[in-house]
C-alpha cells in the first residue's frame, strides 16, 4: 500500500508534464548559456591569435623589405669600392691614409638615441579589451 502511494504520488506531484517540461527548459537554458559561453571565449583566443599574427606578418614584411633594400645595397657601386678599398686594400691615386683616435666616452654618449613608446602598443585592460571585441570600431 505503502509502495503504492509512493508511485501515485511521485507521478502526480513531481513528474507532472509541467515540472518535466520546466526541467527540461533549465536544462536548456543552462547548456545555451555554456555553449554562448564556449563559443566566444573560442572567438576571443582566435581574434587574439589573429592580432598576434598579423603583427608577425608586419614584421616579416618589414625584415622582408630591409633584405631587399640591403640586397640594393650591395649590388651597387658605392657598396662594391668600399669593399674593395676595405678587403684588397685598394684606393685612388693621390688619398692618403689618416688614422684618428678612438672616440671619448662623451663623443660616444652625445648622440644616444631615446626609445619612443607607440600608443597602439599600449596594454589594454580587460574591460577595454571587451569592448573592443564586442563593439569593434573597424
Amino acid at each position: 500500500m505503502k509502495y503504492r502511494r509512493l508511485i501515485y504520488k511521485l507521478r502526480h506531484d513531481y513528474f507532472s508534464v509541467e515540472n518535466v517540461v520546466l526541467v527540461l527548459a533549465v536544462f536548456l537554458c543552462l547548456m545555451w548559456t555554456y555553449q554562448s559561453i564556449t563559443a566566444m571565449s573560442r572567438n576571443w583566443g582566435l581574434t587574439e591569435r589573429l592580432t598576434a599574427e598579423k603583427k608577425s606578418l608586419e614584421l616579416l614584411n618589414v625584415e622582408v623589405e630591409t633584405a631587399e633594400l640591403e640586397n640594393e645595397y650591395y649590388k651597387s657601386d658605392e657598396y662594391q669600392e668600399l669593399l674593395a678599398r676595405r678587403v684588397l686594400d685598394k684606393q685612388l691615386p693621390g688619398e692618403k691614409l689618416v688614422v684618428m683616435p678612438s672616440n671619448s666616452e662623451e663623443a660616444k654618449n652625445k648622440h644616444k638615441t631615446t626609445i619612443t613608446i607607440d600608443k597602439n602598443d599600449r596594454d589594454y585592460s580587460n574591460i577595454e579589451k571587451w569592448i573592443m571585441y564586442l563593439f569593434p570600431s573597424n
